[in-house]
């Protein structure tokens, strides 16, 4: 692939300590989850608010393209102001949003709520960047291999404790309690986080026009960002529609066993926590390829998910580990291309890989209403395989 002549780094600001990265990796899981509360819930909401299996959908899907506006117009925010301040601003506007969803008397509200926690949450991926850029040249890999594995672990978790928390006080509870938490980390890396600011002689809307110049002059991060939004649309097929297979025969699962199916999916991306040192020895490439071809394969025991758990589970670590090593070794690979608009290129790449996992989600709903399963498995095939031919032919073109 096409490598960029850029400096590889620009030196590190503050020392980047365990510490850091472990409080910079749990923001992120925190922030990050906010989106992903509702899952497990979809079916007691869909229930209360009298909807249908897509108009349930439309929750997860409004919460997606929050998030990819956000990473659009917010991120790239980081690159013109202090970013410690930014984090805290964008952490508490995110609980605000929370709280909406937990007030809210009707279905337009709860949009408007997770509207505007997808929009803000995006603050998970200032985070990412703010850690590359602390962090040493030869560590790099490995620390957003970490935080990264926060981001999906926080993405994962959320339903685990959004079904734990359901059968104490109702799904409003797991909004309240998210809001609360997100207050607690607002506060913590206020005191915590090192100011770090490296401004641009840009103004806003250059800023933001300056991302698909970047587009245009970076082939990889063209080609990442493709296989970003393939992955994340997987992702999103087998988790908007899991719930409703559960819940439904023979299983008929309550939402607090549900949410233990993200165990499973933690397990899968802590086993691909690795893939940020594959990357830092020269080994991306190769990461990626495992990844999409186990990401293509996991869809063989989910198939028979329908009537086998030890099949499902099976199934959920395969594309949990499978998406994660994917998205390591695209971030790597393009946080080496220009280290002085990092924010930018995260803008570029996540907004595609946000907008993958909306459009995942929408079909995944549409495709169970319709033919149930089988056909959430269909759409998850079609995905992988779209991202596995890019990948092949641009290795064959290379």
């Amino acid at each position: 692939m096409a490598k960029s002549s850029a400096p590889e780094s620009l030196p590190a600001p503050h020392p980047l300590s365990p510490p850091l990265v472990l409080l910079m990796a749990t923001a992120t899981g925190l922030a990050v989850a906010s989106n992903y509360f509702a899952q497990p819930l979809l079916p007691t909401m869909a229930r209360e608010f009298n909807l249908s299996v897509t108009g349930a959908g439309i929750i997860v899907t409004t919460a997606q393209l929050g998030y990819a506006t956000g990473l659009l117009l917010i991120v790239p925010l980081g690159d013109l102001f202090e970013r410690r301040g930014l984090i805290v601003a964008m952490t508490l506007l995110a609980a605000t949003g929370l709280l909406t969803i937990a007030l809210a008397p009707a279905i337009p509200m709860v949009l408007v709520g997770t509207a505007l926690t997808g929009l803000f949450s995006v603050v998970a991926q200032i985070l990412v960047p703010f850690a590359a850029t602390l962090a040493a040249p030869e560590e790099r890999g490995k620390v957003v291999g970490t935080v990264m594995s926060g981001l999906l672990l926080g993405i994962l978790f959320a339903r685990t404790v959004a079904g734990a928390l359901t059968p104490l006080g109702g799904w409003r509870t797991v909004y309240w309690v998210g809001a609360a938490a997100m207050v607690l980390t607002a506060v913590v890396l206020r005191r915590i986080l090192p100011r770090h600011h490296q401004p641009v002689a840009l103004s806003y809307f250059r800023l933001i026009h300056s991302i698909s110049t970047l587009f245009r002059e970076e082939p990889v991060l063209r080609i990442r960002a493709l296989l970003g939004a393939c992955a994340f649309a997987n992702f999103s097929v087998f988790w908007t529609s899991m719930a409703f297979l559960l819940a439904a025969p023979p299983y008929r699962m309550a939402p607090g066993t549900i949410g233990l199916f993200g165990l499973a999916g933690a397990a899968g991306a802590l086993a691909a926590s690795g893939a940020g040192r594959l990357a830092d020895r020269g080994r991306g490439d190769r990461v990626t390829g495992a990844g999409l071809a186990i990401l293509l394969f996991s869809w063989l025991p989910l198939t028979f998910g329908r009537h086998s758990l030890t099949a499902f589970v099976v199934g959920v670590l395969l594309l949990d580990l499978a998406v994660q090593a994917i998205h390591i070794s695209n971030q790597t690979a393009i946080y080496r291309l220009r280290p002085e608009v990092r924010n930018r290129l995260t803008a570029a790449y996540m907004t595609s890989y946000f907008i993958g996992g909306a459009a995942g989600s929408l079909a995944s709903a549409s495709a169970y209403s319709h033919f149930g399963w089988l056909g959430v498995v269909a759409v998850g095939v079609a995905f992988s395989a779209c991202g596995g031919i890019i990948w092949t032919v641009i290795q064959l073109r290379d």
